[in-house]
């Protein structure tokens, strides 16, 4: 329940980090390179030395590691691009709704157990994100109009799509490849591969002179990549915790970002709730109940 808890905390962090950067101004793509480099040596602390050598390259989970460390600083780059291009409402509703995906996956690759309860909470908990993340009128961003309809369309659909295969591919490393004594080299090993592809992404942008490097994004990517670190390390010791039964503790996970987020940010940041935005508080209530004890 511990690392339960610490998954949602520090997921949810990350979330309104985001909103922070905004009010800032910082950049979202200096914080996110920043933010990988302090997640590598935040794990080189907690393994107590630097696993990555030449023998990482030979291990049946470099593939994957390398794979899934495009994909993070891919997908934090597009929570970015889509909140700013279609709102805050849209990119939250998107990227929760991917739970989808890796409960579909646990049920068919794993033979895991699905029960009328945990299908209805499944339900339930679409519903209750996509009632809890509706915007208001006044919040609706006038972004959008400087966008395609084809984009309108591609962006969240290409988020949700990466984050429910994001979501599904940690489950899968984490039962076919990792135990307790390459967890954190395995991680490690995730946040060097993102961070390496943020650089080059970001070097390309300064040489060329689209970005402009500011000094605050070092501070603001430690404040983000600590937690960020300790996000994914949790997610992992619960999926290993509660095995066999990943197809409830994902959404669970998930639920609990949804409902912890939205109180977070209704209390720091006084974002007004809607009788939908807390009928979708208690449904995601109601769904978390369902599939934890379907």
């Amino acid at each position: 329940m511990v690392y339960l808890i610490g998954s949602i905390v520090f997921t949810s962090y990350l979330t309104l980090s985001f909103k922070m950067l905004e009010r800032f101004g910082i950049s979202n793509l200096q914080a996110i390179v920043f933010n990988y480099i302090t997640c590598v040596i935040t794990g080189s602390i907690v393994a107590g030395d630097f696993p990555i050598g030449p023998a990482v390259f030979n291990q049946q989970w470099f593939a994957w590691s390398c794979i899934m460390g495009f994909t993070f600083v891919t997908l934090f780059n597009l929570v970015a691009y889509t909140t700013q291009k279609m709102g805050v409402a849209v990119a939250s509703v998107a990227n929760k709704l991917s739970l989808v995906i890796p409960f579909l996956f646990s049920l068919y690759l794993y033979n895991e157990q699905s029960t009328l309860l945990k299908v209805t909470g499944i339900i339930i908990a679409i519903l209750a994100v996509l009632f809890t993340c509706w915007p208001h009128s006044h919040h609706k961003t006038s972004a959008s109009k400087n966008i395609s309809t084809a984009m309108l369309v591609l962006l969240p659909s290409v988020l949700f799509l990466g984050s429910g295969l994001l979501d599904t591919m940690i489950k899968y490393v984490e039962q076919m490849y990792l135990d307790a004594s390459n967890n954190n080299a395995y991680l490690i090993t995730t946040f060097a591969v993102a961070a390496f592809t943020g650089t080059i992404i970001l070097s390309a942008r300064l040489i060329t002179g689209r970005e402009k490097f500011d000094n605050r994004s070092i501070i603001a990517g430690i404040c983000i990549g600590v937690p960020n670190y300790f996000s994914i390390w949790c997610f992992l010791q619960v999926l290993k915790q509660y095995a066999g039964n990943s197809s409830a503790i994902i959404p669970i996970n998930n639920m609990g970002i949804v409902l912890f987020s939205a109180v977070v940010a209704y209390i720091l940041f006084k974002e007004r709730l809607s009788a939908i935005n807390w009928i979708g508080i208690f449904l995601s209530i109601s769904a978390i109940a369902l599939i934890a004890y379907g």
